[in-house]
C-alpha cells in the first residue's frame, strides 16, 4: 500500500491460518486476521501490526530476519526466528528463544548470523522498553488507513 525508500508498508487481509496464534494467554492472530507489515529496507526485523479478525488491534510483532534483498517484486529474507510482541498497553516480550537455540544447535544459523540476530532482538526490547520502538510510522498507520489506500 506504501512504498518509500526508508519503508515498504503492505497489508494482508484475512490471514489464512488453521489455528489462532496466541500469545500469553491472548489471541492475536486468528483465521480471517489482517496485519499490516512494515518492512524496512536494509533492516534486521519487520514489524507486523496485528488485528483480529473483527479489526481489534492485537499489537506489534517484530521478526528478526536477515535483511531483506528485493529483486523486481520478489523478497528474499531468512526468518531468525526471535521475535519480540508488543501489547497495546507497551508490555514487551521476547519470543520463540528456544526455536532459535534449535536452530543453532542445527546449525540452520551460523554463530556470526545468530549474534547479530541476538543484538537485534536485544535492541528492539531496549527502545521499546524506552518507548522509542515501534517507529512513529507503524504507530501512525491504523488498519483502516491501510484498507482505504488498498481500494483506492
Amino acid at each position: 500500500v506504501l512504498e518509500r525508500q526508508e519503508v515498504i508498508v503492505t497489508l494482508a487481509e484475512a490471514i489464512n491460518l488453521d489455528i489462532p496464534m496466541i500469545i500469553e494467554g491472548q489471541v492475536v492472530l486468528e483465521p480471517g486476521s489482517a496485519v499490516v507489515w512494515f518492512t524496512f529496507p536494509g533492516a534486521w526485523h519487520d514489524i507486523g501490526s496485528f488485528h483480529r479478525e473483527d479489526g481489534t488491534f492485537t499489537g506489534f510483532y517484530a521478526n528478526v530476519i536477515t535483511p531483506p534483498r528485493i529483486e523486481e517484486h520478489v523478497w528474499y529474507t531468512t526468518d531468525l526466528y526471535l521475535d519480540v510482541w508488543m501489547t497495546p498497553n507497551g508490555t514487551v516480550k521476547l519470543l520463540d528463544e528456544d526455536e532459535f537455540e534449535e536452530a543453532i544447535s542445527h546449525r540452520l544459523i551460523d554463530h556470526p548470523t545468530a549474534n547479530r540476530a541476538r543484538e537485534e532482538a536485544s535492541r528492539l526490547l531496549d527502545e521499546a522498553r524506552r518507548g522509542v520502538w515501534p517507529p512513529p510510522i507503524v504507530r501512525e498507520w491504523t488498519l483502516e488507513q491501510a484498507r482505504a489506500i488498498a481500494i483506492a
